[in-house]
């Protein structure tokens, strides 16, 4: 066959299936059109979910009457003119496509008017890729694209989409990501004649998170710690979930660049990393969270629906991510989510620790001394490797408006321990308590004394790709700063002297390839850390109190004050919460009391 141009309407409904997919397609590219035209306000109007009309209006600048043919017009745009600004991008659209491709699909009239403008006009989209004549029209400052009839022209695309209820999910859940990107714009959604959601813009501190409790839930947001750090160039701030207001799937997970909702593989390695430690299996977190970054190191024209991006310095942004989210929720304190509470959404008063300090517990004080811990308790792993701290001098526990965990009461059936603090009833597992507070004092005696290296008797010979070995080569400094002895040997092949201590007995080969692909991929690995984590936590749940043990109500108070100071303590080292709060409301409301 001969080759031959396609007809334009042809081409621009094969362009359109790059762009809308369904309904809430052509409403995240209409609103990022109102956002990158500095809106304060934008209705948005849905009937049928989307197939019969979507009608969206904002206050915007508008756009000039002689322009207007150009809107409809494929690659044209007002938000890039050189091959330079490709390379800086800091506007939500930029292929001058949206209007166009959903023009070819749906019937669509475009009105709008400049604010300096006296009058308005209006246009409709031509079915041969012609728009017909601009006339006047009434509308106040600012633009309204009304799409009639999705894919009435393309009647096997109609096909596959879902019920109107389905479809309308799709657009709130476009809707939520937006609006969750820009507090300062107020958002109001109708669906049928019904407004659905009406969000003002923020007018207080507090009104970004009354937003995300109204369309995260208000169990969410009152379950979060609050993110803000800076380095350099990158800055992150926003909503971090709570280890215990983790859900069974990754269904409220936002993460932003610049504006942009995006989903990339670094960002969400180096989230998950930063949760391994904390997350019962299975579960999920759940985030909001906002990476502010130069514009000329971010490429955002990876993909047609520009939910993808392409880090210059991937290993950078990654380590970036993982130590702040890693750092906050080691340093959020004992404090716990509702959820895991059972009982409604009420926020949990926040605590925030003062990291570790001298917990009094039989655990090694050195770095030696833990290793020593680590052959006595592979010998045996039955054996106690910490007993529960003892009293202080004076042997009083403290008094119950002094500290959050409160005032031991009582223990349960030998496993649970009865506090008192000034909002009621503290439920804590003793067991799983203690085992958090002995693996993080493992851990920290680990990071003190460094990561100690064991020469192999005999050096191992990998087989690596020529690429892998080169990467090798050139991350020499790394591997040893994680204890690991390795070097080129040829263009294929790399040799092993030396391991972490603490991993000799583990498979070195499947360890070396796993931390090659992982900088391969992610630009560093965890891997080792990983590794030496889980053996410790192995440790750790063998060396803490076992249940069923009775304590002394001293040693009670004990463990509370060491929770208390423990990083990542609302958690034992399996993600399960380690104490709960019953507050004196709840317990009124359990008794009937006041009815």
């Amino acid at each position: 066959m001969r080759i031959r141009l396609l007809p334009p309407q042809l081409a621009n409904q094969i362009a359109a299936g790059e762009v809308v997919e369904r309904p809430a397609s052509v409403i995240k590219e209409l609103l990022e059109n109102s956002l990158d035209a500095e809106a304060g306000a934008i209705a948005i109007d849905i009937e049928q979910g989307g197939l019969s009309l979507i009608r969206i209006r904002d206050d915007g600048r508008g756009i000039h009457r002689d322009d207007l043919p150009l809107a409809l017009s494929r690659h044209a745009t007002s938000k890039l003119e050189t091959i330079a600004d490709l390379t800086r991008i800091r506007t939500l659209g930029f292929r001058g496509e949206a209007l166009p491709s959903i023009a070819s699909v749906a019937r669509l009239t475009l009105t709008s008017r400049e604010h300096q403008a006296p009058d308005a006009w209006s246009i409709e989209a031509g079915i041969a890729d012609v728009p017909a004549a601009a006339k006047p029209a009434a509308h106040p400052p600012g633009t309204t694209v009304e799409v009639r009839d999705l894919f009435f022209n393309v009647p096997a695309r109609r096909k596959f989409l879902r019920s109107e209820r389905a479809e309308f999910d799709h657009i709130e859940e476009t809707f939520s990501r937006i609006a969750l990107s820009r507090f300062d714009v107020a958002f109001r959604l109708s669906h049928n004649k019904r407004v659905v959601r009406d969000l003002p813009a923020a007018g207080s501190p507090a009104a970004p998170l009354e937003r995300i409790a109204g369309l995260c839930g208000e169990l969410f947001a009152g379950s979060v710690i609050e993110i803000e750090r800076e380095a350099g160039a990158l800055r992150l701030t926003g909503w971090a979930g709570l280890p215990t207001a983790a859900r069974s799937q990754a269904d409220l997970q936002y993460f932003y660049v610049n504006g942009r909702i995006v989903r990339d593989r670094v960002v969400s390695h180096a989230i998950r990393q930063a949760y391994e430690d904390v997350l019962f299996h299975g579960r999920h977190p759940a985030f909001v969270l906002y990476l502010e970054i130069p514009a000329e190191t971010v490429d955002v024209n990876v993909h047609p629906t520009k939910h993808e991006v392409r880090f210059r310095e991937s290993r950078l942004v990654h380590d970036f991510v993982f130590r702040t989210l890693h750092d906050a929720l080691a340093k959020s304190g004992p404090r716990m989510a509702p959820a895991a509470a059972g009982h409604g959404s009420r926020p949990q008063a926040a605590w925030r620790g003062d990291g570790q300090s001298n917990i009094p517990l039989n655990i090694a004080e050195s770095a030696a001394g833990v290793y020593s811990l680590l052959q006595h308790v592979m010998e045996d792993l039955g054996a106690a490797a910490a007993d529960i701290a003892e009293p202080d001098a004076s042997g009083a526990p403290a008094a119950p408006g002094t500290q959050p965990l409160g005032r031991p009461l009582a223990q349960l059936q030998g496993v649970y321990i009865l506090a008192e603090n000034t909002r009621g009833l503290v439920l804590v597992d003793m067991h799983a308590a203690h085992e958090r507070v002995v693996y993080e004092r493992m851990k920290q005696s680990i990071r003190d004394g460094g990561i100690k290296s064991q020469p192999l008797l005999v050096p191992l010979t990998i087989s690596l790709s020529d690429r892998e070995a080169a990467l090798v080569e050139d991350n020499r400094a790394f591997f040893a700063e994680i204890g690991l002895d390795i070097e080129r040997l040829a263009d294929e092949a790399v040799v092993v002297r030396a391991v972490p201590s603490l991993l000799s007995q583990a498979d070195v080969e499947a360890l070396v390839r796993d931390v090659v692909a992982d900088i391969r991929e992610h630009g560093g690995s965890r891997r080792l850390d990983e590794r030496m984590d889980a053996l410790l936590a192995t440790m750790a749940c063998h060396g803490s109190v076992r249940a069923h043990r009775r304590l002394s109500l001293p040693e009670m108070d004990a463990l509370l004050r060491d929770m208390e100071r423990t990083e990542r303590s609302g958690q034992c080292n399996h993600g399960r919460p380690t104490w709960i709060q019953l507050d004196m409301k709840e317990l009124d409301r359990m008794f009937l009391r006041g009815r």
